[in-house]
């Protein structure tokens, strides 16, 4: 049992790690659309390599699409893209939530699991009340695992 719980918790963090991606793609997106022709700017090849390129073009992206895929697309498509991604990825947590209250043995615990990890997903880096004394300790058993 404890297996599966880490196990959809990894998952649950898994999105959180990729929504935020995906955020910040369509924040640069928003970005590349302001900036002038001709602009110098810094690409990403990777998450820590960079070249500096020109800006020729800003109605035409390309996304990755993962699995080392890309696809060329239009501004506004790019942006699509990411919204529907981030909104399958939203449904896709919130379904994994109820999965990890459901597989918890305590009704009590499973609850405050649940109410935790939509706190998390939606105020990142916010800070969270463990609840009631009783059942602080066992939250907290929870999320250091």
């Amino acid at each position: 049992m404890d297996l599966e719980v880490n196990l959809l918790q990894d998952s649950l963090n898994n999105i959180r790690t990729t929504t935020a991606r995906l955020k910040i793609a369509f924040t640069a997106l928003n970005d590349l659309a302001l900036r002038p022709l001709g602009k110098k700017m810094l690409v990403p090849l990777t998450a820590s390599l960079y070249i500096a390129r020109t800006l020729d073009d800003a109605n035409n992206v390309v996304v990755d699409i993962g699995t080392g895929y890309f696809i060329e697309k239009t501004m506004v498509e790019g942006k699509d893209y990411c919204e529907r991604k981030i909104n399958l990825l939203r449904s896709n947590f919130d379904q994994l939530v109820e999965v990890v209250a459901a597989t918890e043995t305590g009704g009590a615990l499973g609850g405050m699991v649940k109410q935790l990890s939509i706190d998390q997903f939606q105020n990142k880096g916010r800070r969270v009340s463990y609840g009631t004394p009783e059942s602080s300790t066992a939250a907290r058993k929870l999320l250091d695992r």
